[in-house]
């Protein structure tokens, strides 16, 4: 897979190509941000072939200063890869309950670590389960993978560099939580409220649906573009803790800027330390 070819992949094509003589390694990611992993919705039913790997503990390093879900520690993904069955140069396809997010961050992870040929399936299990294609209660017994990770493959920048690229006139630091959390209005999570000073609010909502689905690369252009995301300014992404920024760095590939930068500690780790400036209210894009 080349970055010019589409990180999505549509249920009934994944079928075609589970069926044919090099199926690719399917990873079970479904997650919620709180309650239980979505191991036993896994073992209740999944794909054909799939091996469930844990959001929290297996894709991102445990919570604390740098946010709830940071950059995983290299041996620890590389072991929960292999044992998933992801070898060197191999096809993998992620997927969750169809939202996208937990998938768009598995996608995100493996691209960090380096490796390319990673999809997304397109709308998840809901999107399988609505085409009436095969599940499974068995559990996967994969061989053995050989990835290797080589962490730095995507951008990253941490809260220093989020400050610096909000505060540039050629840059724009794009914050995907719903509005009233931008504002400074509402925080179900975090203990402070508001944003970082200089970035636009350009909530996920408008970049991918509820179902996990993504409108038209031009669409994605032209709301991105209204957001000051044009050709010339570099972009990264923050929302409360590098999942759904994840999201909106998959968005960004879709619309063909690949060089969009995640800030994987995100306003959970931008909070964490006192000193950082918040502010609230409106701020303008461009």
């Amino acid at each position: 897979m080349s970055d010019s070819q589409s990180p999505l992949v549509e249920a009934d094509r994944l079928a075609t190509e589970l069926a044919g003589p090099h199926p690719p390694t399917l990873l079970d990611v479904r997650w919620r941000l709180t309650g239980p992993s979505g191991r036993a919705d896994h073992a209740a039913g999944h794909l054909p072939g799939a091996v469930f790997v844990d959001l929290d503990a297996e894709l991102c390093g445990p919570p604390g200063p740098a946010g709830r879900h940071p950059l995983p520690e290299v041996a620890g993904l590389q072991a929960a890869l292999r044992a998933a069955g992801v070898r060197t140069g191999g096809q993998v396809v992620v997927y969750d309950g169809g939202d996208g997010l937990a998938a768009a961050r598995a996608w995100w992870t493996l691209r960090w670590a380096g490796h390319l040929p990673v999809r997304v399936l397109h709308g998840g299990w809901a999107a399988w389960l609505a085409a009436g294609l095969p599940t499974s209660t068995e559990p996967a017994t994969p061989a053995p993978g050989d990835i290797v990770v080589a962490p730095g493959a995507l951008p990253v920048i941490d809260a220093d560099g989020a400050a610096r690229l909000a505060g540039e006139a050629a840059g724009v630091l794009l914050d995907v939580r719903a509005a009233p959390r931008y504002r400074g209005e509402h925080e179900p999570v975090d203990p402070v409220a508001g944003h970082v000073p200089g970035a636009v609010n350009l909530p996920a909502t408008r970049l991918v649906d509820a179902a996990g689905r993504y409108p038209a690369a031009e669409v994605l252009r032209d709301r991105l573009a209204a957001a000051g995301v044009v050709d010339g300014r570099t972009v990264g992404a923050y929302c409360g803790s590098g999942v759904t920024a994840a999201q909106a760095v998959l968005a960004l590939h879709l619309a063909g800027r690949h060089d969009a930068a995640l800030y994987v500690g995100s306003w959970s780790n931008w909070v964490a330390d006192p000193a950082r400036p918040v502010a609230t209210g409106e701020t303008p894009a461009g």
